[in-house]
């Protein structure tokens, strides 16, 4: 019983007159950079009740706080538990772009793991779809589009890893794959014209008889590089390749319709 009547004496003594003076307070804290004392006075606003006018502004600038911290990850399940708590608040459509933007600040160089920006991705898309009317949702696409490209870059090293190593299937698959997940990227002309590029390797090591379908693979992925790319400053590489591609194409298939007349003639021959 005496410690519940000290809790409000405390809670005044600390941090002020009620709610309101503790939300205020730190909100001066943020001004001033002191984000610690911030999210303390932050909290405390909850201390007079969860259901209390300021606690649902509290709760977003303490994620914003935390977020100033650095501490993504926190402010992105404060973020979360915001829209949990407050599901009919004005704040919402805010809290769930910046839950998104959370992860897009956590999202490394390419070449390391893409969770975050796998993630960001699916957030941001969600609030686009939820509130397509909303001032954030050029920025919201504008990230996405820029995670995207990441994650593209990423499949496009992968790709130039296998061809450095000569793994020529996997690299082919790895090039093309790029291509179909990520078509409006900066790196799908590149990818592309990875393809062309590994398929006729590929077809040159290969036997004789997938020979031509190889070749044949290169020019598809350069027809579509240069109809969808116009203008693309790889062109110029592509059409070299594109010229490899063919003539040993006729070749093989030449080969191939001579050894096809030479069955024939066998074959009356033996009749």
């Amino acid at each position: 019983m005496r410690f519940s009547v000290l809790v409000p004496v405390l809670l005044f003594a600390f941090f002020g007159e009620g709610p309101e003076d503790a939300y205020k307070k730190g909100m001066t804290q943020m001004e001033e950079e002191d984000y610690q004392q911030a999210i303390r006075l932050f909290r405390a606003v909850f201390e007079y009740g969860r259901g209390n006018e300021w606690a649902p502004k509290a709760r977003f600038k303490l994620a914003m706080a935390q977020r100033k911290l650095g501490k993504h990850l926190v402010a992105a399940n404060e973020f979360k538990r915001f829209t949990q708590l407050y599901r009919n608040n004005e704040l919402i459509p805010r809290a769930e772009f910046e839950r998104a933007n959370s992860y897009y600040l956590r999202s490394p160089m390419y070449r390391l793991d893409q969770s975050d920006s796998r993630e960001a991705i699916s957030l941001f898309r969600l609030f686009v779809d939820r509130h397509p009317n909303h001032e954030l949702v050029p920025e919201a696409k504008e990230k996405v589009n820029e995670l995207r490209a990441k994650l593209a870059r990423k499949k496009y090293a992968a790709g130039q890893l296998y061809e450095r190593r000569e793994m020529w299937k996997a690299a082919t698959t790895v090039y093309e794959g790029a291509f179909d997940q990520y078509p409006d990227t900066p790196w799908a002309d590149d990818a592309l014209l990875g393809a062309v590029r590994t398929y006729i390797r590929f077809a040159d090591r290969s036997v004789q008889e997938k020979r031509a379908d190889r070749y044949q693979k290169a020019i598809e992925n350069y027809n579509r590089l240069t109809q969808l790319f116009p203008e693309s400053d790889l062109l110029n590489k592509a059409e070299s390749l594109y010229s490899e591609a063919r003539r040993k194409l006729d070749r093989v298939q030449a080969r191939d319709g001579e050894q096809s007349l030479a069955q024939e003639d066998t074959s009356r021959g033996s009749n």
